[in-house]
């Protein structure tokens, strides 16, 4: 196989990959952060306890990230197929790998709001402030740096998640790494499939590294 040949088959999978890391990244942070927000305000030393709310979504969320994400994307394929016609390709495997991250962002996003200083939100209250004033004034501003590494974190799970799905036809770096370098023994590509890969998640990281000695007032 030609380097022209290799290129031909490593841009589109390469592209695929990006596409379905970005956009489930995209929505998964999106949903799993006001649930964090939620989860934090409802515990029963919340600014807003409420056992059944903190009970039943607590609940759910243990119970999906309990299960195996290889197993969770059999179990929504169907949805898949609700959702965007289709249980193949990229498009289809957005919806798994976005509800498969919308847990751990919610469960590391709760982590983060319960070790900020509990002073920022006492002085708030003495202030007079509501509680959408202490959650968008107060929790968020104050763990803008601790939600850039959650950001981060989700973004390198997924580009994991993307890659197991590859193997059962989700296409991306992890399908070519499987049908090329494993079943027809090219190397060359299986190899070309994890470098890039390990790129992706340096980029990442790099730019999450950046973002967060930028935002971090200590």
């Amino acid at each position: 196989m030609d380097f022209n040949q290799i290129l031909d088959i490593v841009i589109p999978a390469t592209l695929q990959t990006l596409y379905m890391v970005s956009v489930s990244s995209i929505i998964a942070v999106i949903l799993g952060l006001p649930l964090g927000i939620i989860l934090t305000i409802t515990r029963e030393d919340g600014i807003s306890p409420s056992n059944y709310i903190y009970t039943f979504l607590s609940t759910v969320i243990n119970v999906f990230r309990a299960i195996p994400f290889a197993i969770l994307i059999i179990i929504l394929l169907g949805l898949s197929r609700l959702i965007v016609g289709k249980i193949i390709g990229p498009t289809a495997f957005i919806v798994p790998l976005t509800i498969g991250s919308i847990p751990f962002v919610a469960r590391i996003m709760e982590s983060y709001f319960l070790d900020m200083d509990k002073g920022f939100i006492e002085a708030a209250k003495a202030m007079g402030s509501t509680n959408k004033q202490i959650i968008f004034k107060v929790m968020i501003p104050e763990t803008i740096p601790m939600i850039i590494n959650g950001v981060v974190m989700t973004i390198i799970n997924i580009i994991g998640y993307s890659a197991m799905a590859g193997f059962i036809g989700g296409g991306g770096l992890g399908e070519i790494a499987l049908r090329y370098g494993h079943q027809r023994r090219e190397y060359t590509i299986l190899w070309i499939s994890v470098i890039l890969m390990v790129l992706i998640v340096q980029i990442v990281q790099v730019i999450g590294n950046y973002l967060n000695k930028k935002t971090n007032k200590k």
